[in-house]
């Protein structure tokens, strides 16, 4: 049975059930995961058995994106299916900030909205128990972190992007954690095993058969992201099986890959254990592209993909995405995705209902909607430089077609992605009319949405050397 067929007659069946009946949903984010930092899209160094495993059971996509290419603005769409530009939430928390640079970039908003209707909310209103545990990075003061944006749990989330690391005070990955939203444990011994630890506790307290009710968990974790840090086992593991041959070859990147992996692993089986497995929605996808690192050690390479995290170049922004739903066939698909699409996809596959204007603000598609063009515009706005390299862009996506255009330059450079994945040839002069054209619906977006634009610095002085 083909999943266009079948996912029609899911939702019937759902919106029929009581809410006790509801599927629950796991979403599961890692922060830095490069396309190709799993074994089912190519890795040859990343050993990631569990992922690879949903990824048998699910539905595979090989053009999922991300909403900008770095982790605030895309987790901001994900929670409010909107643009990273429509809530002016254009930058990582709070940003790179840079006084030497030609272009002034805008006043931005550092912080998701209270006034958004979440995801969240709109599953606790619902009728879902709601629990967000690992990273959230949407606000420095905790007016704008979880317990305020519809999760009645939040275990590790808070303002800082990545496990807190002061010397002599907190170690990052290892104890002391220095969170505030986890107490640490005596038995205590790497960061993202305490996540899995609480998300395993989470699903066996709030098993629907105990409490009546579907339950929707946010799993974010810190992992991929830096310090590099792991255990000395597994990067020994790792050492031992390092081939510079390879495209990747970091052992302690591969290390915390793994940590990963055995983490989601985890949260799986606890869904088998307690008898939930076959009624629960699993989102697996990453917040941006792989960190490629600049400065002492690299970090992870995307080949064939350009570049990396901050770029947006496919490195940058091109995500691994898995979707398992019941009962549904698996498959790979390559039809465009993008971070907007999670929310009103999962308000559909489970029933639930938010207030027209919430549905009518969607930015994102309903990635099973028979009706959805395979081909639709996919835009990016990061009016940033990034210490990655990256100056400020946009970009849009048509098909084959992907436009970058440089806001430092004023130019644009077009590729095209079916023939060129590595984006290595630019066809502007080659295919003028077709950069005029992605130029124009660029600008059209960037109106429509009223996106912040950077302006000219006028401290800036060109280095004459």
């Amino acid at each position: 049975m083909r999943i266009s067929s079948f996912l029609p007659a899911v939702c019937l069946a759902i919106l029929a059930c009581g809410p006790s009946q509801s599927p629950n949903v796991v979403f599961i984010l890692i922060d830095d995961l490069g396309w190709k930092d799993l074994g089912v899209y190519g890795s040859e160094y990343y050993k990631t058995p569990n992922i690879d495993r949903l990824a048998s059971e699910g539905i595979r996509y090989t053009d999922a994106y991300s909403a900008c290419t770095v982790c605030s603005p895309t987790r901001a769409a994900v929670m409010t299916g909107k643009y990273p530009a429509t809530i002016n939430c254009t930058d990582w928390i709070e940003g790179w900030k840079y006084d030497d640079k030609p272009l002034q970039v805008p006043d931005w908003t550092m912080y998701m909205d209270t006034t958004e209707y979440t995801l969240a909310e709109a599953f606790r209103d619902n009728g879902y128990t709601t629990a967000h545990i690992g990273k959230w990075h949407l606000g420095e003061d905790s007016v704008f972190w979880p317990r305020n944006q519809g999760f009645a749990l939040n275990i590790g989330g808070w303002k800082k992007g990545a496990p807190n690391r002061r010397k002599g005070l907190y170690n990052g990955y290892f104890p002391p954690f220095g969170n505030p939203r986890i107490r640490d444990r005596p038995d205590d011994k790497y960061l993202t095993e305490r996540l899995a630890d609480e998300a395993v506790k989470f699903i066996e307290d709030s098993n629907p058969s105990k409490t009546g009710k579907p339950f929707f968990l946010n799993f974010w974790t810190y992992s991929v992201h830096t310090p590099l840090q792991a255990k000395q086992d597994k990067i020994r593991k790792y050492e031992s099986l390092r081939d510079t041959t390879l495209s990747q070859h970091n052992a302690i990147y591969a290390a915390m890959v793994e940590h990963m992996d055995e983490a989601v692993g985890r949260v799986i089986q606890a869904l088998k254990d307690n008898g939930v497995y076959e009624n629960t929605i699993i989102i697996f996808t990453s917040d941006n592209g792989g960190l490629v690192g600049r400065w002492k050690q690299k970090v992870t390479n995307n080949s064939p993909l350009r570049n990396g995290k901050g770029h947006m170049y496919e490195g940058g922004v091109r995500v691994p995405l898995i979707i398992r739903i019941p009962d549904s066939p698996a498959e790979v698909r390559n039809a465009p995705a993008i971070s907007m699409d999670f929310y009103p996809t999962l308000m559909r596959l489970t029933g639930s209902k938010v207030p027209d204007r919430v549905s009518s603000s969607f930015e994102g598609q309903d990635l099973f909607d028979e009706q959805n063009n395979k081909t639709r515009d996919l835009f990016w706005h990061y009016p940033h430089y990034h210490a990655e390299g990256a100056t400020p862009y946009s970009a849009v996506r048509s098909g084959r077609w992907k436009l970058i255009y440089s806001y430092e330059t004023g130019s644009g450079a077009l590729y095209d992605l079916e023939n060129d994945l590595s984006e290595t040839t630019d066809l502007s002069s080659e295919q003028a009319e077709m950069k005029n054209t992605l130029l124009k619906k660029l600008n059209d977006w960037k109106q429509e949405v009223n996106a912040q634009l950077p302006s000219r610095n006028i401290n800036y002085q060109m280095d004459e050397n």
